[in-house]
C-alpha cells in the first residue's frame, strides 16, 4: 500500500509530465546558477568588484570584501544549480516542487535583504537590482506551475 495520496487524475504519467513554464524556469535557474556560482566561487574578488558588470557594480557598494562570504554565495548557487540539472533528466512534479521551494525560499530572502538595503545605490542600480532579483523569485515560483491537464475523453 502506498503512502501517497491519490487525487482525481493523479497518475504516474501526470507526475512525470513537466510543463513548459517549469522547464523554462528550470533552465533559467540553471543558467543564473552557473554564471553567478562559477564567477563568485572561482573568482571571488572579481565578482565583488564587478558583479553584475553589465548593470553596474552592486556588491562592492555594500561593504568590505570578504572572500569567505563571496565563495559561500558561489557554492550555494552551484549547489542549487547542480540539483536543478537533475531536473532536466528526472522529470517529477515532486522534484520540481522541491526545487521550487529551494529556489523561491532563497530568492525571496535574497530579494528582501536587498530591497531593504538600497539607500547607498544610485536610482538606476536600485531599479535594476529590484527587477533582477524579482525575476529570480519568479523563476523559483515558475517551478511550481504544473503542465495543463489535457481534457479527458468522454
Amino acid at each position: 500500500m502506498s503512502n501517497r495520496a491519490h487525487l482525481p487524475g493523479d497518475t504516474a504519467s501526470d507526475d512525470r509530465r513537466v510543463g513548459g513554464i517549469q522547464l523554462a524556469a528550470l533552465i533559467g535557474s540553471i543558467v543564473i546558477a552557473a554564471v553567478v556560482g562559477t564567477w563568485a566561487y572561482f573568482l571571488p574578488e572579481q565578482f565583488y568588484d564587478h558583479f553584475p558588470a553589465v548593470l553596474g557594480e552592486w556588491i562592492s557598494q555594500d561593504g568590505p570584501y570578504n572572500e569567505h562570504l563571496i565563495r559561500d554565495h558561489g557554492a550555494q548557487y552551484l549547489a542549487l544549480g547542480l540539483a536543478s540539472v537533475f531536473g532536466l533528466f528526472w522529470h517529477s512534479q515532486i522534484g520540481y516542487r522541491l526545487l521550487g521551494i529551494a529556489w523561491t525560499t532563497f530568492g525571496v530572502l535574497h530579494f528582501l535583504y536587498h530591497v531593504t538595503h538600497l539607500s547607498h545605490m544610485s536610482v538606476s542600480d536600485q531599479i535594476s537590482q529590484v527587477i533582477v532579483l524579482g525575476f529570480a523569485v519568479l523563476l523559483g515560483v515558475g517551478l511550481f506551475i504544473p503542465p495543463r491537464r489535457s481534457p479527458r475523453p468522454a
